[in-house]
This record gives structure tokens, sequence and C-alpha cells, in this order.
């Protein structure tokens, strides 16, 4: 809601800029009582930063006219102090949400994010019938018969018991295929193995000990789902700090 931008190469254009003139005629036919000084008030609390030109006239963003708009509508709407608005433009800063004239008007927490990349737990109840040879499986993913064999040996690849492999076997495969180019060997993807067992282990011992709505087949996928998504999220977590 602030409207800040950066002056790094290859970032976008600044916005507009208009005078506290062009900002009062934006804002006067729905806020008839508001004045220079008022705008002027307002940035001198800190809750409005518009830019000074060299020669100290103050500019502002469309940003700028929303936050003016949202500070004029709190307080003659909702009789909000300084303060109270104050947090309400730091929680929105912050990425919540505002909820319009929902309930008290507070900033909410938003809705968190169904990443679509997460298996919802119907798709974790497929069965796919596709059972493949090793060759095959090579032949799908392109890896070959020595990186097969150590993902085999790491436990990432495990046929059953005619020596054929499942669906899942060509994700794992293709994935292995991808991380290789960027030097990662089937030894060092031994972690993922562990950390799916130990995830596997948990969704065990929590249907052994707990009982809920539904099939055994469904809390699992539900559970796996659950844990699936915390797993990325941790990861996207990890990589953007």
């Amino acid at each position: 809601m602030t409207g800040r931008t950066t002056g790094a190469e290859g970032a976008s254009p600044a916005p507009p800029r208009l005078t506290i003139g062009k900002v009062l005629a934006s804002l006067s036919a729905e806020f008839p009582d508001v004045s220079a000084s008022k705008i002027r008030f307002l940035e001198a609390e800190g809750l409005v930063t518009p830019h000074r030109t060299a020669s100290g006239y103050r500019t502002y963003t469309d940003d700028d006219v929303r936050r003016l708009r949202y500070i004029l509508a709190a307080q003659r709407d909702r009789y909000w102090p300084l303060k109270v608005i104050r947090d309400a433009l730091d929680a929105l800063d912050r990425g919540l949400t505002d909820p319009g004239d929902d309930a008290d008007g507070r900033p909410r927490p938003p809705t968190p994010h169904v990443d679509p990349e997460v298996p919802a737990a119907h798709e974790l109840l497929g069965h796919h019938d596709v059972s493949l040879t090793g060759p095959e499986l090579r032949e799908a993913t392109g890896i070959d018969r020595d990186t097969m064999h150590a993902l085999e040996t790491y436990g990432l690849l495990q046929p059953d018991a005619r020596g054929h492999f499942g669906h899942e076997a060509l994700a794992i495969a293709a994935s292995a295929h991808a991380l290789a180019g960027h030097g990662l060997e089937p030894r060092h993807l031994r972690p993922f193995r562990t950390a799916a067992d130990r995830e596997i282990g948990l969704v065990e011992q929590v249907l052994a000990t707990r009982r809920g709505s539904g099939t055994r087949e469904e809390r699992t996928a539900e559970i796996a789902s659950a844990c699936i998504a915390l797993h990325v999220a941790l990861v996207r977590a990890g990589l953007a700090r």
C-alpha cells in the first residue's frame, strides 16, 4: 500500500506523481472536507509519506491517494483514532487483507494459500495401474542403467515383487534425472528417502493411535496431503530467508 519502488537497474518505472492539488481534486467528491492542511497533518503523523521534489514540493502516487482514501474513510465511517488507523495501515503494508465494510473493518490475515502443486487427498487416493520394466522406466525418464541401479541401492526406487515399477517411480526417476543436471547424484538424494520414511511413520502412528471419520485409506490420504503441504511450505520459507 506504500507504493515504494527501488532504483535498481531493470526495475519497473516510477509511478506517475500527482501534485497536492490533483490529490485534493481526486478526493474532494468523496471527502468534501479534505484540505491541504489535513493531508499535511496526516504526513506529520507519519500516515502518508509523499515524495519531495528537488524544490521541496510534495508529490503523490496513486498508492498514496488510495492510502489517504483509506485513512479518511476510517475516520469518517468508523471513527477510528489515528493509532488504530496507523496499526491498520501497518497490517496492510505487511500483506494483511482489507475486509472492506465487513465486521469491524480491521485488516485480516489472508486465507492460507492452497499450493496447486501439492496433491489433494483425493488425488493421493487414486490408483495407477501402470507397471513398467526397468528399461521402460529408463526410456521414459532419461536415466541410465548406473543411475537406476544407484536409485534402487539408496532406496529411492523400489520395484515390486515382479521387478516392475509403478506410476510414482516415473516422478522419482525424472526428478533424479533433473537433479543430476545440477550435480546431485543418487547418493545425495538418500535424505529424501529418509525424510519420506519418517513422514510415513508419523502418518501410521497417527492412524494407529487416533480415530477419525472416513476409511483408513481416506484418512491416510488427508494426513499425507497435509504433510506434503507442510514440507513444501518449509522449503519455500527456507529459500526465502
